[in-house]
């Protein structure tokens, strides 16, 4: 007998494929200091930072974007996970989207 699939795993997947839907069709940038002066200067439209992200850098970012009103998504995998969603042979563990294009990753931030 198959196993229904919790919420959070559903949710988790659907999160990624918007995340790879993204990287596809619309323009993100990708590491720390990016994800930084992006925030700061508020041309982001939405940050999505990986649950091992260095802390220092993590309340930089959340500051910063709070200043901007730039919303962020907490993903719940690791950089090395997050880095293979996007297609990177590297860990990613800041996502910085300038376009979400046709993805609707911007709905995950509500």
């Amino acid at each position: 007998m198959a196993r229904k699939k919790s919420n959070e795993q559903s949710s988790g997947a659907t999160l990624a494929k918007a995340i790879r839907q993204c990287v596809d069709a619309g323009k993100v940038e990708f590491g720390t200091n990016i994800g930084v002066k992006k925030a700061l200067s508020g041309t982001a439209k939405l940050i999505v930072y990986s649950k091992n992200c260095p802390s220092e850098l993590l309340s930089d970012i959340m500051r910063f974007c709070k200043l901007s009103s730039i919303p962020t998504i907490a993903y719940e995998g690791t950089s090395v996970e997050l880095g293979t969603i996007v297609g990177r042979p590297h860990s990613v563990a800041v996502l910085t989207v300038l376009d979400p294009g046709n993805s609707g990753i911007l709905e995950f931030a509500k």
